[in-house]
């Protein structure tokens, strides 16, 4: 669970980020201090998150291979947010993975497929062009700014509620924007 600064959707966001910037220089996810440097940063806009070019250079770094588990060929495109939920079909969402890690995402949004108890082990490019997707869909929906006291709202929008223990602010949260295609 977050700490108790993180108080809305957009806040979880930079959470995340701040989380990705603090293993990135090599302090590792769990170095609360500088993560909440980082994290009060990115909110203020003293710092900003790495352009999609880098995340370009970086799956570059690992061509030819899964980018969740390694396996080397026979790669396909995976929608970091599934087309039948919503997702764009941009080079933005899309990463390589091996038809073994595609099909057992299927259609789960990222978190919902790491699990709680995954999410602090995504791959970087994979959760860095996932959060900017989902700050994106929140910020076209309004909802960003919705917070702890509004989470009501958001769990009974959401289709994945039933793997919330109980309504706190999680990274499931972020998905819960996230919709079949009917």
């Amino acid at each position: 669970m977050p700490p108790a600064a993180v108080k809305t959707i957009r806040d979880l966001i930079f959470w995340q980020y701040a989380k990705i910037i603090a293993a990135s220089a090599g302090m590792g996810k769990s170095n609360y201090r500088f993560i909440m440097d980082r994290y009060k940063k990115l909110r203020s806009g003293e710092i900003e998150w790495s352009s999609s070019i880098r995340e370009y250079v970086k799956e570059r770094e690992r061509l030819d291979e899964c980018i969740y588990c390694g396996a080397k060929g026979n790669l396909s495109v995976d929608h970091l947010i599934p087309l039948s939920r919503g997702g764009p079909d941009t080079p933005d969402n899309a990463v390589m993975a091996c038809r073994s890690c595609n099909s057992s995402k299927g259609s789960k949004g990222v978190y919902e497929w790491y699990g709680l108890e995954g999410r602090d082990h995504l791959p970087r490019v994979v959760e860095g062009k996932y959060l900017k997707l989902l700050y994106r869909l929140h910020d076209e929906r309004g909802s960003l700014d919705v917070g702890r006291a509004d989470l009501e709202r958001l769990c009974n929008e959401c289709e994945i509620s039933h793997l919330c223990e109980e309504s706190v602010l999680t990274v499931y949260c972020l998905e819960s924007i996230l919709r079949k295609r009917k």
